[in-house]
C-alpha cells in the first residue's frame, strides 16, 4: 500500500494552520478586567475575581503549551515526509495504517505498538 503523501502534507500544513490561529485567539494580552468590563480592578476586588483570572491565564498556558507540543509533533511528520520515512512505526518499522494516519497524521507508532506502550 502507498500512501498519498501529498494528501497528508497538506492535512499536516492545514493543522498547523489552524493550531497557529486557535494558539493567537487563545494568547490573552489583557487582564480579566479588559475582558469582562472591570471586574477586577479596583480596592473592592473579590477573590473570585481573582481566582478566575488566575485559573484563565492557567487554562491559556495549558493550552499554549499543548498547541506547542502538537506543532512540535506536525514538523516532525511534516520532515518524515521530507525524508521518505513518514508512515513508518518507529520501533517495529512496519508501515502504519492509513486509518491511523488519518486519525492522527502525525503518528510515529502503529496501532499495536501505541497500544504495548499504553499498557506499560
Amino acid at each position: 500500500m502507498s500512501l498519498d503523501l501529498e494528501l497528508f502534507r497538506r492535512v499536516l500544513e492545514d493543522e498547523r494552520v489552524r493550531l497557529r490561529s486557535a494558539r493567537e485567539s487563545v494568547n490573552h494580552d489583557g487582564s480579566l478586567a479588559d475582558e469582562t468590563g472591570d471586574l477586577a480592578s479596583g480596592p473592592g476586588d473579590h477573590l473570585a475575581d481573582h481566582a478566575t483570572e488566575t485559573f484563565m491565564r492557567e487554562l491559556d498556558d495549558g493550552l499554549d503549551e499543548n498547541v506547542e507540543h502538537l506543532l512540535g509533533e506536525i514538523e516532525a511528520a511534516l520532515e518524515r515526509i521530507a525524508r521518505g520515512t513518514y508512515g513508518t512505526c518507529v520501533v517495529c518499522g512496519r508501515q502504519i495504517d492509513e486509518e491511523r494516519l488519518r486519525a492522527v497524521p502525525y503518528a510515529t507508532l502503529c496501532i499495536d505498538d501505541k497500544r504495548a506502550r499504553e499498557r506499560s
